[in-house]
């Protein structure tokens, strides 16, 4: 397995893509690559590029992930396009989110549970807009549906609660005042029948 070219990666130079028999093998980090003494190896065997596959790359992208971890939490999703992003190919990043879920770094249902609290204290939404949100961080939907069920949601109090403390000083009879009520609402996921009740109540 004859090594016929190491280039930097025009994203990200920390990374170096390896062509075996000029064809694309795996990228590592040029930290590894340098310590691995490659640039004076010409030929690879199986086993070496099994090693640096699983080995030396899963670990790589392993404390690459911890630390984007200490920024903040992140979800499976987020965790995986970002080491691909740093130029890991899919199964590295793969190996590496296997290996941060086994630590405990990283927990879905966690993210999920903590996600929801924090929004319902600092900005309340509807399930179906908080449903919205975790898909969008690629957690599971039976997951974030199941953590939705522990939380005691009354959708009408919530989206009552939020209107009146944004338009309490308007005239809610006003058309304009009422469609903007629609407008902030439905972009807080709630359905046509709460917001009606929710300007109904208002009102009265």
């Amino acid at each position: 397995m004859i090594i016929t070219s190491a280039v930097k990666q025009k994203n990200n130079p920390d990374m170096i893509s390896i062509y075996i028999d000029s064809k694309y093998a795996f990228s590592m980090p040029h930290e590894e690559y340098l310590r691995l003494n490659l640039y004076e190896r010409s030929e690879l065997t199986e086993e070496d590029v099994k090693r640096i596959r699983e080995e030396i790359n899963v670990r790589a992208a392993t404390q690459n992930g911890i630390r984007m971890l200490y920024s903040k939490d992140r979800t499976e999703y987020e965790i995986r396009q970002n080491l691909i992003r740093k130029g890991f190919d899919e199964d590295t990043a793969e190996g590496a989110v296997m290996q941060l879920k086994s630590m405990g770094y990283i927990n879905d249902r966690l993210y999920a549970h903590k996600y929801i609290s924090d929004r319902l204290k600092l900005k309340p939404k509807s399930k179906k807009a908080l449903m919205y949100e975790l898909q969008k961080k690629g957690i599971d939907r039976e997951i974030i549906a199941e953590v939705l069920d522990e939380f005691e949601m009354d959708e009408s109090l919530i989206a009552y609660r939020i209107t009146r403390k944004k338009f309490n000083k308007y005239d809610i009879s006003d058309p304009l005042i009422q469609r903007r009520i629609i407008s902030f609402l439905t972009h807080r996921g709630f359905s046509h029948e709460i917001i009606k009740d929710v300007i109904k109540q208002l009102m009265q």
